[in-house]
């Protein structure tokens, strides 16, 4: 009879629901007097109280256990920092793509100078001292400018993994399906069960070596689907420098992302 009570016990904790996350906004106020809404997130999976900042504006995560008082002592701890992080996401947030005022473009983990010129039809291309030239008639609008803009950041993209790819396809069970890129919020790649590798179009903005070192973890995929200790085995026999790269997108990742949302969605996106 005990037992039974224990197994009907436990079945109802099974199919218990789980707590929800809970959304919600705090204000705070700067210590230069501005006053800003900060998104506050009770979230179950949370384990430590987190501040963030993004686009979107700054995020703070409490686990279930934590109290409002902790969440609202922990913001007025770290408002400088906030406040400088918002600092930053403004000034990426400005870099937008400006007929005749945009002067340099990020490309390969570099500012390539820009000019612009007078055209019949709507172009960027590289020149022959490394710079580029936007091409565009008059009457050409910012969204046409953007889409030209984009599709060369992918038509960029191609070449860099045209180039890289046969190098390991000889060490892999196959090649991927299709290779598509995308504008992504967190990721950098990914691969999908139908063999469709996805890059983030920011890794056009990467140091190269970076960006190659995406491309060479998504494809090990292809060896092994999890991040397992084989998995990380063979990213390390093809490209030993892997941990300096992912050190690089923790320190880079976000204003790259950020960089490229700015000239690519414009004005209020």
């Amino acid at each position: 009879m005990r037992s039974l009570f224990r197994l009907l016990s436990t079945d109802r904790a099974a199919t218990a629901p789980k707590p929800a996350v809970q959304r919600d906004s705090v204000g705070l106020v700067l210590a230069d007097g501005r006053r800003i809404d900060v998104l506050r997130v009770r979230d179950p999976r949370a384990r430590r109280i987190r501040l963030a900042v993004d686009e979107r504006g700054a995020r703070l995560t409490l686990p279930l256990r934590a109290s409002l008082l902790a969440g609202d002592r922990f913001l007025h701890e770290y408002r400088d920092w906030l406040a400088a992080q918002l600092a930053t996401h403004a000034g990426e947030a400005s870099a937008e793509l400006v007929r005749d005022a945009t002067q340099f473009l990020p490309l390969r983990g570099e500012d390539v100078p820009l000019r612009w010129a007078s055209g019949r039809a709507t172009r960027l291309d590289i020149e022959g001292d490394g710079g580029l030239a936007f091409i565009a008639p008059a009457r050409a609008g910012d969204a046409a400018l953007r889409r030209v803009l984009r599709d060369f950041y992918e038509a960029q993209g191609r070449a860099d993994v045209g180039r890289w790819l046969p190098g390991y396809l000889a060490s892999l069970p196959r090649s991927p399906r299709r290779i598509a890129f995308k504008r992504t919020s967190s990721l950098w790649g990914s691969l999908a069960p139908d063999g469709t590798l996805s890059l983030d179009l920011a890794l056009v903005l990467a140091r190269p070596s970076a960006f190659e070192y995406v491309l060479v973890h998504e494809l090990c995929h292809l060896l092994h689907a999890d991040h397992s200790p084989r998995f990380w085995a063979a990213v390390e026999t093809r490209f030993p420098e892997w941990r300096e790269e992912r050190r690089y997108f923790h320190a880079e990742g976000r204003r790259l992302k950020g960089r490229l949302r700015a000239l690519l969605a414009g004005p209020g996106a």
